[in-house]
């Protein structure tokens, strides 16, 4: 039988359960905040060691969870500050420009071409994405790879629908741009 939420937060205030009731937290949400964490900051090591910072985060402050929102809701808020706080402390915008290696047997034009496969085109992507201000490459990667909803982000982060449409609109528009340079 798999625990509701509900179920996680009521183990975790009876102090024989709690330890219990987080792993099955963490299991259930540890690979959404780890990839969410990842596309924002994009190096794994960076990824890894926010997420596991978010979590001492959540075991901190679960117990203080009023339920105004849904418990992922209030886990994502969670992943979004502190990844967009670690990224203001990193002052840099993280750039992983991945060249697409050439293999050493390959002709020149097998080269080209290799340009173009899929592997290039998601590299590019995420260099684009890379690009984009914190807000902006947060709301993009919200919608387009975790498929939320604009009601679940406006929960999330306490932005209006219409102003992050307007995020998710400027994103799309500036990787379009960056994607017709390469």
């Amino acid at each position: 039988m798999e625990w509701t939420d509900d179920e996680i937060l009521e183990a975790f205030k009876k102090p024989l359960q709690k330890e219990q009731a987080f792993n099955l937290l963490v299991s259930r949400y540890s690979k959404r905040i780890y990839w969410h964490v990842r596309r924002m900051v994009q190096e794994h090591e960076d990824a890894n060691d926010l997420t596991q910072d978010i979590f001492i985060k959540i075991w901190n402050n679960l117990s203080e969870f009023r339920g105004d929102a849904g418990l992922y809701s209030w886990i994502y808020r969670i992943t979004a500050n502190e990844t967009l706080s670690f990224l203001r402390k990193q002052q840099r915008i993280p750039v992983r420009q991945q060249e697409v290696q050439a293999d050493p047997v390959m002709t020149a034009e097998q080269a080209m071409s290799a340009t173009r496969d899929s592997h290039a085109i998601l590299v590019h992507l995420e260099a684009a994405i890379a690009q984009l201000p914190d807000k902006q490459r947060q709301v993009f990667i919200m919608r387009y790879y975790d498929e939320l909803k604009y009601e679940e982000i406006e929960q999330i982060l306490g932005t209006s629908i219409g102003a992050l449409k307007a995020s998710y609109h400027h994103a799309v528009k500036k990787i379009a741009t960056y994607l017709r340079k390469i």
